[in-house]
């Protein structure tokens, strides 16, 4: 009895130290400098200049009255920890995204924004 009290305590104990963590972190980013934002006037600001300021976009879509360029950013923190039996993990994606719409004319009529990728975290879903 003995003997298996102490040979389940060490089978016990090796799983609990058997395992591994793993800090993981994923970048498709260039990063959009939000200051240049300031330099965008619609009706004054041609595509050329957009493209000057933010580079080429991750994506152009086709509108019926001109074009829509999208700039999309993200950054990913992943986090887990393994034992034997119980994995804990934690993936979080967080994005920068600004969207400019041009007429027919190639100028800007208006944009919008949003800049998250600052709040990825690394974290553990307990």
């Amino acid at each position: 009895m003995r003997r298996f009290s102490f040979t389940m305590s060490l089978l016990l104990a090796l799983i609990m130290v058997s395992g591994c963590a793993v800090i993981g972190r994923g970048k498709d980013f260039r990063p959009i400098e939000e200051k240049s934002l300031t330099q965008v006037t619609p009706g004054k600001t041609t595509a050329a200049d957009v493209m000057r300021l933010f580079g080429p976009p991750s994506q152009i879509v086709k509108l019926s009255n001109g074009n829509a360029y999208i700039y999309d950013r993200s950054l990913s923190k992943a986090t887990g920890f393994w034992l034997i039996l119980v994995t804990f993990a934690n993936y979080d994606t967080q994005h920068d995204r600004i969207v400019f719409f041009m007429n027919n004319q190639d100028l800007v009529t208006h944009y919008g924004s949003s800049f998250k990728s600052d709040s990825a975290a690394y974290a553990l879903p307990f």
